[in-house]
């Protein structure tokens, strides 16, 4: 048999033996193809087949997993040979330095691309800026196309193949691709996994009666199940969307709506969804992206009797997604954004069967959450006992470390973690809510409380770092001496988090010092959540003061621009 026409029969060695219709399916896709591309991707079939097979059988057992897998590799198949060659040449890197995303020197910038730059074209120009505070990683908030008016910041996706419109095009997305590569810096972009817009094609179908889209929900005709769901179902907005069923007179039944009622969570139970998101993420790669953050990760699978969340079932799809990744395209990582406690959280890195088999990254969010505790409370007890019993992690995955995102801080305070240094976790949670609005008589903080729930006592807390440290609240006093400590406490956050390892992620505005954004309100579609308060644009005159003497901008700048540099 000739190689360079076809794939070698069976050899001996892990993940050799495929089954006849896989590798016919590789081979019909790779008719034509050039010889080493061949022999490449016949190898990292071999070798990664295996946890697609094993992922697929725990969610999809008997024929229907089966013949998905056919499928997918020929997708994979299709994707690797359409993939350009400098994402080739970059695979074949990254596959000699696994690692390349653990490198000490590595530091991240989060952002929206209209808040950092105005568009996609902005952002490229802003290239230098990221360099110059030592910027590697680059992740951009939502630019997929969502939804008209209310979008959820950008999570409630319409169309995942095309972008919003005022950002650019995505051969705009592939131009900058290119030159943050040429910069050594990775693209992140966000793939929602859990739900889609109801303007989303699929939902559209559904609405219209095409059985085949109706089943890629969660679709019930009267409250029976959702009744059944919602006792164990906790509700992520209790403010402004309670419940996480939603009646659709056009559907003319209930759809699980977890988040918003405008956005349905697709039923991943259904092979047919997961065949949609495997081509999905094999397209953004082939557009450049070198992160895909797969948003509300933790959502994915539905138990009756449960919260609905961290189920193992999660882990095994993610295991069938990232190994048909690393056979297609493997310079692409993949990275959990899983708020959960840290007995959950470590399983999106990585547990028993799926060591090292699924996310390599995921956000360090007790971590954060414990860096605002200590500076609030000035006590490292709490945050040392509960982050020393963080169980460990496999070595070939990393933690995202930050001190401030785009969301709300939930305060993730675990009771028996509090009681363990003598502290009520329910009265500290009560406390920091308190401390970080400013409600607290001592607190010079300037956060905004967000979904109060008076059933739980919860109180989430938005805004920016420089005005929860109180640099906001020391500005206007005219106050040197307080501004100083506010500066200081800024950087002693940010050194916690980039000594930790891992890739630390700047909030865009943290740089600068920048406060919360007093108009966050006026802006369409944003008066009814105050996350975007802590959402500011890039201000150009706050920007141009990072070179200015003695200026707040410049001292925030450079401090945090010379512990990327000692990192």
């Amino acid at each position: 048999m000739d190689t360079r026409t076809e794939l070698s029969a069976p050899r001996t060695g892990r993940g050799a033996t495929l089954p006849a219709a896989v590798r016919a399916a590789a081979q019909q896709a790779l008719t034509g193809a050039d010889p080493a591309l061949r022999q490449t991707f016949e190898l990292r079939l071999e070798r990664w087949y295996p946890d697609v097979a094993a992922g697929l059988a725990e969610v999809y057992p008997g024929a229907p997993g089966e013949e998905l897998a056919v499928r997918l590799v020929a997708m994979a198949a299709t994707a690797a040979v359409q993939r350009d060659p400098e994402l080739r040449r970059l695979d074949e890197a990254r596959t000699l330095r696994p690692d390349w995303f653990q490198d000490p020197g590595m530091v991240g910038y989060a952002c929206y691309a209209d808040r950092f730059a105005g568009d996609l074209a902005g952002v490229r120009d802003g290239i230098d800026y990221l360099a110059e505070l030592g910027v590697t990683y680059l992740h951009l908030m939502p630019v997929l196309r969502p939804r008209d008016g209310d979008n959820d910041g950008g999570y409630a996706v319409a169309d995942y193949r095309s972008l919003r419109p005022d950002l650019g095009t995505m051969a705009d997305l592939r131009a900058l691709a290119g030159a943050l590569h040429e910069r050594g810096i990775s693209l992140v972009l966000d793939l929602v996994l859990n739900h889609v817009a109801r303007e989303h094609e699929w939902a559209v179908r559904a609405r219209a009666g095409e059985r085949r889209y109706r089943d890629y929900f969660y679709v019930y005709d009267d409250r029976t199940m959702p009744d059944a769901y919602e006792r164990t179902l906790p509700e992520v907005f209790p403010d402004f969307a309670p419940g996480s069923f939603t009646w659709d007179d056009e559907l003319a039944a209930w759809v699980w709506t977890t988040f918003n009622t405008f956005q349905w969570d697709v039923n991943w139970s259904n092979p047919q969804v997961f065949a949609e998101y495997a081509d999905l993420v094999l397209s953004l790669a082939n557009e450049g992206v070198d992160v895909l953050r797969l948003d509300a990760i933790a959502f994915t699978w539905k138990r009756l009797g449960t919260s609905c969340q961290n189920q193992p079932e999660v882990h095994a799809l993610t295991q069938a997604l990232r190994a048909l990744a690393r056979i297609a395209c493997p310079a692409v990582v993949f990275k959990a954004e899983a708020i959960v406690g840290p007995a959950d959280l470590v399983h999106y890195l990585g547990r028993g069967a799926h060591h090292g088999r699924v996310s390599d990254l995921a956000y360090h969010n007790g971590l954060m959450v414990q860096v605002w505790s200590m500076l609030a409370a000035q006590d490292v007890r709490l945050a040392a006992h509960a982050l020393r019993a963080l169980p460990p992690v496999p070595t070939t995955t990393a933690w995202i470390t930050y001190v401030r995102c785009h969301d709300d801080i939930g305060w993730a305070i675990d009771d028996a973690d509090a009681a363990a240094v003598g502290l009520s976790g329910f009265a500290h949670r009560a406390f920091l809510s308190d401390w970080y609005s400013g409600r607290f008589w001592q607190s010079p903080a300037r956060g905004l409380v967000f979904q109060a729930n008076p059933a739980t006592g919860d109180r989430r807390i938005s805004g920016t770092a420089a005005s929860l440290v109180g640099l906001e609240d020391a500005t206007e006093r005219g106050d040197a001496q307080a501004v100083d400590a506010a500066v200081a406490r800024l950087l002693l956050a940010h050194a916690v988090v980039m000594g930790w390892g891992g890739i630390p992620v700047l909030w865009s505005g943290d740089e600068l010092g920048q406060p919360n954004d007093p108009a966050w309100d006026l802006e369409p579609g944003h008066a009814d959540d105050n996350r975007w308060a802590g959402r500011p644009r890039l201000d150009p005159a706050a920007r141009a003061r990072r070179h200015q003497a003695g200026a707040v901008e410049r001292r925030v700048f450079e401090g945090l621009a010379h512990l990327a540099s000692v990192r």
